[in-house]
This record gives structure tokens, C-alpha cells and sequence, in this order.
């Protein structure tokens, strides 16, 4: 299982490499371009305001989900092959867990970031920790087996259908949504109220076998791992976001959500009892509730001024 892994791997690490991400330069040193774009693959990450304790006089946690069928959201999602200048947003995060190591994986066991994908002896290069760390970006899959002259299933003696379990790394087309766990709160030193993400984690479609035809059928949505979100800012500053007014004055994918420039719903507020919104609505009431709560924040800021 584990050859099979590293196999996949390494295929996948030749399509990360296949240009030199950001720069506008491909291995051949032939310019694309008028000019070297060096604004974005150089900049520097802009740090948030220091934050006391004493300064926050109120704050909410909130969690959203990023709909990437959405068309604000398709910068996050295109392109699906990495262009010369762009990548996705899936692409950017694996080119730097796998390839820089610059990005910390969070197993699903929480979303507070208890347990990171770390090498148990601190060698980044250790078997054991790169299979783990591969795996959480792979799935496992079933494949009929097919009779080679006629196409046909192949099944056992007892007419049961045979399948060989493979694993392969999720594509680009695999993430449906992001989810992100944001801190809202009002800071009294500059009379803000200001926002702060905290982690973002991919999600995929949940698959579960058909006990009558042995495939995997959709039955809903989950999130593959968590990341940390400040750690993050530090990969996401280099890489280019398209722009579709103009290819001259490109932002980066840390710029992308410190302007907030993506669209969303709250699907949980912090609350006494731990739960999400679809605990206790759906469908259409759902997202009144998002949107009461979102309102509810609004209202919070501008009753704090008197005119």
C-alpha cells in the first residue's frame, strides 16, 4: 500500500515542479510575458496589529463555508491544471506541505489543532512520517475488475463482483468547499472591529461502499485536514490570484482573505452547546439563521457609535 503511495507521489511532485510556481518563468528561461512579475513571488507578509487582551471588549468565533461553485469563489477553485503564473488554491497548499514543508497538516481529529503530521524523530525525511503526510491528501478507491477481451465485471464463485483497492491523490476537481474558523472582534485601542482567520480546511465529497454493487456512492461532505491559518499567510503572500479586470495589478491568496474578497456562510457561532446551525435548522431556515447572525454582528459595530 505504501509503494503504491510513493508512486503517486511522485508523479504528483513532476506536476507541482513542472514550472517554477508564481514567476511567470518556465524551466525553459523563456519570458511569458512583457516583464518579470516579481511584486507577488517576493512579497513580504503584512502582520497583523498587535492585540492585547485588555484592548478585545468583545469577540465571537464563527465558522463559514466557501462554496467554490459560487463564481465570486472560482479563484479559489480554477485553474485545475497549473499555469505558468497561477495556481489553485488546492494546489498552493499542497506544493507547500509536500514540497516546501512550510505548512503543518491537522488531523480531523479537531479543529483546535491538537494533532499536527509530525515526524515522531524530527527528520522531515522519515518513510514512515512522508507516508503519513501523503496519505492525508489520497483516497482510497475501487476498481471493477474487468475481463480484458470482453469488458465485462469479473466476479468470484459465488457471483460477487471483484474490485481492486488503489489509492490516488485528490485532484483539484475533488474540493467542493473550504471551511474557515474565524475570530470576530471589536478592539478598543483603534475602534475597529476586525476579523481574524484562524484555520481553513479543504472538503471533499463522502463517499460510503453500496453493499449491492460494491461502489462508492456520495452521501455527503467532509473535511479531509486542518490548517493553520497565520502559518499559512506565509505561502499563500507568493502566489498570483487572477484578476478579470486587470492581468497588471494581480493579489495574492493572503490578500484575497485579508480583503475578503471571496463569498460565504456561517454555518456555527460559538455557543454553549457546541453545535452547528444544522443542528437545529435546514434548508431555507438555515441560512436566515446565518444571516441572522451576520446581522447581528453588524448591528453590534454600529451601535457602539452615536450620532
Amino acid at each position: 500500500m505504501k509503494n503504491i503511495l510513493y508512486i503517486f507521489c511522485f508523479f504528483a511532485t513532476l506536476s507541482i515542479n513542472a514550472q517554477i510556481p508564481g514567476s511567470g518563468v518556465s524551466q525553459s528561461n523563456v519570458l511569458d510575458g512583457v516583464y518579470i512579475q516579481e511584486h507577488i513571488p517576493t512579497k513580504r507578509v503584512v502582520q497583523y496589529t498587535h492585540l492585547r487582551e485588555a484592548d478585545v471588549m468583545w469577540a465571537k468565533r464563527v465558522w463559514r463555508i466557501i462554496d467554490l461553485s459560487e463564481k465570486m469563489n472560482h479563484k479559489l477553485y480554477y485553474p485545475l491544471e497549473a499555469l505558468n503564473d497561477r495556481l489553485c488554491l488546492f494546489d498552493v497548499i499542497k506544493y507547500g506541505a509536500l514540497q516546501e514543508g512550510a505548512i503543518t497538516i491537522y488531523k480531523m481529529d479537531d479543529d483546535r489543532f491538537s494533532f499536527p503530521v509530525k515526524p515522531s524523530n524530527g527528520n522531515i525525511n522519515d518513510p514512515d512520517f512522508k507516508y503519513e503526510l501523503n496519505k492525508m491528501f489520497s483516497k482510497e478507491i475501487r476498481i471493477p475488475q474487468r475481463d480484458p477481451d470482453t469488458g465485462e465485471q469479473l466476479t468470484d464463485a459465488e457471483g460477487n463482483p471483484l474490485f481492486n483497492d488503489t489509492i490516488e491523490f485528490y485532484e483539484n476537481k475533488d474540493i467542493k468547499r473550504y471551511e474557515i474558523k474565524e475570530d470576530w472582534f471589536f478592539d478598543k485601542q483603534r475602534s475597529v472591529l476586525d476579523v481574524r482567520i484562524i484555520g481553513i480546511a479543504p472538503i471533499v465529497y463522502q463517499t460510503e461502499e453500496n453493499s449491492e454493487t460494491g461502489l462508492d456512492e456520495i452521501i455527503g461532505l467532509q473535511k479531509i485536514f486542518w490548517l493553520y491559518f497565520p502559518e499559512c499567510r506565509y505561502t499563500f503572500q507568493n502566489y498570483f490570484v487572477y484578476n478579470a479586470k486587470n492581468d497588471a495589478q494581480k493579489m495574492s491568496f493572503d490578500d484575497l482573505f485579508w480583503k475578503r474578497e471571496f463569498s460565504s456562510f456561517i454555518i456555527k457561532e460559538s455557543n454553549v452547546f457546541d453545535r452547528k446551525i444544522d443542528g437545529n435548522y435546514t434548508g431555507l431556515n438555515a441560512l436566515l439563521e446565518s444571516e441572522r447572525i451576520k446581522k447581528e454582528m453588524f448591528t453590534f459595530e454600529h451601535d457602539l457609535w452615536h450620532f
